[in-house]
Parts: C-alpha cells; sequence; structure tokens
C-alpha cells in the first residue's frame, strides 16, 4: 500500500465532503490518468457505443498507411463510420515534430497517441506520448530514430470540418550567420580520401569570416588548432549531451570553458587544417556519447512546414468510375500498393490530401486511392 503524506490524506477527507469535482481534480495530479482515461469516465462499462468507438481505435493500430512529413490532410468527420487516423512515420533524430488538429466551431474532442513500433510480436507498439484531454496538439523529440505510429481519433459522435498538420523543426539553431541549409554543398558520408574514409559531418560554405554561431545553450568543452579541422570549437550541449564541432576556423573567438547562449558567436569561417585547398567553409558535425558521430543535416534543416491541401470539397462517399483502381498505403503513386478495386465499389472518405482521397473500404481497410480514378455517389 502507497505511503501519502497525512497533510494530502487530511486534504482528501475535506474534499470528500466538499464534492466529487474537486476530489476527482486532486486525483488526478495524483493518479495522472490519460486523456483517454479521462474521457471513459462519461460512459458506463457496458456502454455499446463507446465500446466500439474503443474497438475502431484498436484496429487502427494495425492500420499500414506510411506518410512522409511534412502532411497535411482536411475533411470532414463522418459520425457514421467512427473515423480513427493511423499513420506509420519514419522520425529523425534531431528534429522537433508537431502534430495538429484544427476543427470548427463545434470544436470536438480530438485524442492524439503518439507509439514507438517494437520488435515485440506481442506488444508490437510502446505508447510514448499522448496529447492533453481537450488538447489538439502535440510535440515531440525523439530519443533515437526510427518508426512510430501516429494515431489520431476524435470523440464519438463528433462532426464538422477538420485540418491535420504535421510538420517538424530543427532542434538546433543553423551555425553560420545569415545562411540556411541550403548553403550546405557537401552531406554526411559523402566519400573522402579516395574512399578510405566518409564524411562525418556536413560542410557549409560561406565567405571568411562569417560568423559561426553556437547552435545551443551550452559551454565550451575545447578549442585548438590541430589535425585534419584546423582551429576549431568544441561545444557540449548540456552536462551529459552531444558534442557540436565546428572546424576549419579562419579565428577562435570562443574560451574553453565559456558559457555560451544560442547565437554567440564561436569564431568565424575559414579553410584552416586539410581545407586550406578549398574555398572557406565551415565542417559541422555532431558527436553522441557511445554512438560517435551522427548525421548533422537534421539538427540545421529548416523547418518544413506542410502545403495547405486542396481547396476542392471533400465528399463523403466516392465510387470507382475506372475499370480498375489500385489503393495505395501512401498518397502517392509510388507507394505500396495495398489492394485493387473494380467500377462501381464504394468508398467512405476519411480525408483529402493534395489530390489524394484518404479512404476507408466497406472491409475497414484504410487506404489512399487518386482522385481521378473515382467519382462522388
Amino acid at each position: 500500500m502507497r505511503n501519502y503524506p497525512i497533510a494530502l490524506l487530511m486534504l482528501l477527507a475535506v474534499l470528500l465532503t466538499s464534492g466529487c469535482s474537486k476530489l476527482t481534480r486532486v486525483t488526478d495530479v495524483i493518479t495522472q490518468p490519460t486523456a483517454r482515461e479521462v474521457y471513459a469516465r462519461n460512459f458506463d462499462n457496458d456502454s455499446l457505443p463507446y465500446l466500439n468507438w474503443n474497438r475502431a481505435f484498436s484496429r487502427a493500430l494495425q492500420d499500414s498507411l506510411a506518410v512522409d512529413l511534412p502532411y497535411a490532410e482536411q475533411g470532414i468527420f463522418n459520425t457514421q463510420s467512427l473515423p480513427v487516423y493511423a499513420y506509420n512515420l519514419e522520425l529523425e533524430l534531431g528534429r522537433n515534430y508537431h502534430f495538429e488538429v484544427l476543427t470548427d466551431t463545434l470544436n470536438p474532442l480530438v485524442f492524439i497517441d503518439l507509439y514507438e513500433k517494437t520488435s515485440d510480436s506481442i506488444s508490437p507498439f510502446k505508447l510514448l506520448e499522448q496529447a492533453d484531454y481537450e488538447s489538439k496538439s502535440l510535440s515531440f523529440s525523439p530519443k533515437k530514430a526510427g518508426n512510430y505510429k501516429l494515431v489520431l481519433q476524435p470523440q464519438l459522435g463528433a462532426k464538422g470540418e477538420f485540418s491535420m498538420r504535421f510538420s517538424s523543426s530543427p532542434a538546433y539553431a543553423f551555425p553560420v550567420s545569415g545562411l540556411s541549409s541550403k548553403a550546405v554543398q557537401s552531406f554526411w558520408g559523402a566519400a573522402r580520401d579516395g574512399g578510405r574514409r566518409s564524411h562525418e559531418g556536413v560542410d557549409i560554405f560561406a565567405d571568411r569570416g562569417t560568423p559561426v554561431l553556437a547552435g545551443v545553450d551550452g559551454y565550451v568543452s575545447s578549442t585548438g588548432n590541430r589535425g585534419l579541422g584546423g582551429k576549431q570549437v568544441w561545444l557540449r550541449d548540456g552536462l551529459f549531451g552531444s558534442s557540436l564541432y565546428y572546424a576549419h576556423l579562419d579565428s577562435i573567438i570562443a574560451r574553453t570553458g565559456q558559457r555560451v547562449k544560442i547565437g554567440d558567436t564561436l569564431g568565424l569561417v575559414g579553410n584552416s587544417g586539410n581545407a586550406r585547398t578549398t574555398p572557406p567553409h565551415l565542417h559541422f558535425g555532431i558527436y553522441r556519447r557511445g554512438s560517435g558521430a551522427i548525421n548533422p543535416f537534421p539538427f540545421i534543416q529548416e523547418a518544413q512546414l506542410p502545403e495547405a491541401s486542396s481547396d476542392s470539397e471533400t465528399p463523403v462517399q466516392v465510387v470507382v468510375k475506372a475499370s480498375k483502381a489500385n489503393l495505395r498505403l501512401g498518397p502517392s503513386a509510388k507507394a505500396e500498393k495495398a489492394t485493387t478495386l473494380s467500377r462501381r465499389d464504394t468508398l467512405t472518405v476519411q480525408g483529402r490530401t493534395t489530390d489524394w482521397l484518404h479512404i476507408k473500404t466497406s472491409e475497414n481497410q484504410h487506404a489512399f486511392i487518386h482522385e481521378s480514378l473515382v467519382k462522388n455517389q
């Protein structure tokens, strides 16, 4: 049995006499129920609509739709089809991900859950993050690159228009003043020394003397003029975090042991070390404890915002008009084929992304179909 502080037990006793709602709020602070658990309080355990709503969520975990970020989808919540939206995502280390659902004035609840895919055949998905109750957005920074699944489900009986936006932004500020990732001209893994080694960073080309900036708050762990990197600065991201490597500098401004903030000048772009025969540039690398060098490009690539989806009205149901129509697991003709349908097959529309419709078949299979292959019912 848990040993709660006496003061807390006394507070609970007082709240028992002052009303259930206050008691619920206090116990929620202790137990921290999920958004779905809070919502479940609105239903009896044997409520058939709620049970069906939960079953629809469980089925969605088995869906195989895959989308690339940034991604946008819009549509109308269909109260008859218990809509759930589940997407497989490839998330990168070094990105901050943002998932958001916008709704109309009816403002229904929308539950957002993010899972990590595992190798466990019994429990293939591990819940990582959930949006707060009544929140329609979720932000997430993965600790490792890999396969994830995002599931979005509106409340029972939800109706009205919605718009989804999935995007990402870099974990670090860009390390060269006034430039963007368009200035990167040599990427991670490029061959070096005739193929004897590979490039463990990215090269950002700029005019000599351009300020080189701290991409994160941290402290300067080392500076010097040595080896292939020439004049260099090492910046530690926190006490036990990654080390950011700035090389080929023309001059060093930061001091070893110095605490710096994002945007502070560490040095100036040059071509010292083994870059003497190349135009001035910054070699930027990232090293993680236990992993060594990792690809730094996702950490500094600009925010990727989704393009607005089609302005066309999203239908509720469509019928296949082609003699044969391929369903895809993603909104692209290059995506894996899910199945093939025939003329006059009817599909329930879940949403639209550009000129692709997110649909559900009569067998509850989710897929995408190009709008040219169907007509409104």
